[in-house]
């Protein structure tokens, strides 16, 4: 069977990054490696406490010859637009862990909001990375 392990989100500095899905999202850091044979790239991962079997890669951009500058802009655009893709997390109360969150000082874009399939709230890390935070209705799990 084919299961999902990493997603990857791009980060414009992954020590903010870090600090960040940390100190404010709650996750716990799975892996933290500096690989010095290929020119000290950093392999660092996070995950939700309570569900070890899946991981974020928090990616820095690269630079050649793994991405010329021009496709490295684009992507550092298309972040700061919040449309580098999203990442979709779940939560038994949305209201709740939008206060929790906002607490920790996460900046939510949309409030906790009824939504056809569920309750809805948006939020966007250091990088731009969009985050929807749902509680999903029962009709739709």
């Amino acid at each position: 069977m084919i299961r999902i392990a990493t997603a990857q989100v791009w980060v414009h500095d992954q020590d903010e990054a870090l600090a960040f899905y940390t100190d404010k999202l709650g996750m716990e850091v799975r892996a933290d490696v500096t690989v010095p044979e290929m020119g000290n790239f950093r392999w660092l991962t996070v995950g939700p406490a309570g569900q070890p079997d899946v991981a974020i890669v928090l990616m820095a951009i690269p630079g050649p010859p793994m991405m010329d500058e021009g496709t490295a802009d684009q992507v550092r655009e298309l972040m700061g637009k919040g449309f580098a893709g999203t990442v979709f997390l779940t939560t038994e109360s949305c209201q709740s862990s939008y206060e929790e969150l906002s607490a920790r000082g996460v900046e939510f874009v949309d409030k906790p909001t009824p939504m056809p399939y569920g309750i809805d709230a948006s939020f966007r890390d250091p990088s731009g990375n969009n985050f929807r935070l749902t509680q999903v209705a029962d009709s739709f799990g």
